[in-house]
């Protein structure tokens, strides 16, 4: 079956890199799409689909854009055209992708470059091919990629002419994207699982709770995606509730409101748990490792926490026990989001541990932080909301099993009659 790959680029300044992949992606029998989201100059290589359709795809989708296009393309103020061009570049990607005309999509470039194509990246689906290669690519790139599947490939010189490096990198980029793209269209033809989706958050300090758990749901039917809480897994795990896919909600693991109350390294920022309120799906929360704040090597830890309670996770990975403070205010924020959720919500608090370093001889136990978190939580709760109080620690399978029959109680009572 025939496949297009999107080569999508600033093709004023990058066109014949991008023409050597797309001759690349012909010779392995696939379309290349040459996409030109330059804004400065003219392309050097011809496009298959010209920035001014790119921008027509924008005026498409948002009507009210095309007053300011002209303007802003006159100015040529490189940041105010790279901003454009981001947006024109997602509406155009993704009434391609709607018409079923690309397979796959791939993209080279710098600063501007790279933002424009991830952002047209990140407006298609999770399992579509995406491949960037970037000057940016071994430096932060959470926000180039956010909660998607970018897959990002280190350009290692910049991408300006063609050498014996960048060839190298190309070429493998190439490869790399016609083999998603066969790979996808291949799995394709498996037949998908109909079952309902359950979401569940999960940490080292919490696998055995959450493992059983969704042993317990999959044998009741379900299918059970597990996200790592680790700011980047909380996020992502937010967005797929927010898609409407979502039947239920299992968050074990609530640590990523410790991180971004306290100052650590893995927050998923200050809208973790809203996405469950807004989808009206039922959920089941505990306070998973709300113990703990994560950090670097030692190193790293800002110099304020001097004298708090450590314990070194591994040489690159430093846990800070929160404080009986902490916590009261951790009971209250999760109380507070809590109370928006309409559907059924029931909130487990495993009374012995909260994680496994915070079990009884454990370096993270600590019975007063946990009453403290316990207390706030049962008090700024809303009071119909069920709070459920086993004695045990939150890896005891019974715990797993009272989170897992709860929520498809829960689950029970919302299916339509």
């Amino acid at each position: 079956m025939p496949t297009t790959i999107a080569v999508l680029g600033t093709l004023d300044s990058k066109g014949p890199e991008h023409a050597f992949v797309a001759d690349l992606l012909r010779a392995a029998g696939h379309t290349p799409l040459l996409i030109d989201v330059g804004s400065l100059d003219s392309p050097t290589t011809p496009p298959d689909i010209s920035r001014a359709e790119v921008l027509a795809a924008l005026t498409a989708a948002e009507p009210a854009s095309a007053a300011n296009t002209a303007a802003i393309l006159a100015r040529r103020d490189r940041g105010e055209c790279v901003t454009l061009m981001a947006r024109a570049a997602a509406a155009c990607v993704t009434a391609l992708h709607a018409a079923g005309r690309i397979h796959g999509i791939i993209s080279l470039g710098g600063g501007g470059g790279t933002a424009i194509a991830t952002t047209a990246m990140r407006a298609l689906p999770i399992g579509f091919p995406k491949l960037m290669v970037s000057t940016l690519a071994s430096g932060q790139v959470a926000p180039y990629v956010g909660t998607t599947d970018i897959t990002m490939m280190p350009a290692i010189v910049d991408v300006s002419g063609l050498n014996r490096v960048s060839r190298a990198i190309f070429t493998n980029a190439a490869g790399a994207i016609a083999g998603m793209v066969t790979a996808r269209r291949a799995s394709s033809s498996q037949p998908a699982s109909d079952r309902p989706l359950i979401v569940a958050s999960m940490f080292g300090n919490t696998t055995a709770c959450v493992t059983e758990a969704k042993k317990l749901l999959e044998a009741a039917g379900y299918e059970v995606l597990v996200f790592a809480a680790t700011g980047n897994g909380g996020r992502a795990m937010e967005a797929l509730i927010a898609s409407g896919l979502v039947s239920g909600v299992l968050d074990i693991t609530t640590t990523e409101w410790a991180d971004e109350l306290v100052g650590g390294v893995l927050t998923a920022g200050p809208t973790r748990l809203d996405a469950t309120a807004q989808a009206k799906i039922p959920a089941i929360i505990a306070p998973g490792c709300l113990d703990m704040v994560n950090f670097g090597e030692p190193s790293s830890v800002p110099a304020k926490f001097a004298g708090r309670t450590f314990y070194h996770h591994n040489p690159q990975v430093t846990l800070m026990r929160t404080t009986p403070a902490e916590c009261t205010e951790l009971g209250r924020i999760l109380a507070e989001k809590i109370n928006r959720y309409t559907a059924p919500v029931t909130v487990l608090l495993p009374l012995r541990a909260i994680s496994v370093i915070s079990a009884h001889g454990k370096p993270f136990h600590s019975p007063e932080a946990d009453t403290a978190l316990f207390s706030s939580l049962r008090q700024h709760l809303r009071p119909d909301i069920p709070v459920l109080t086993p004695d045990v620690e939150i890896n005891d399978p019974t715990f797993a099993r009272a989170c897992a029959e709860t929520l498809l109680t829960h689950l029970a009572a919302s299916r339509p009659v």
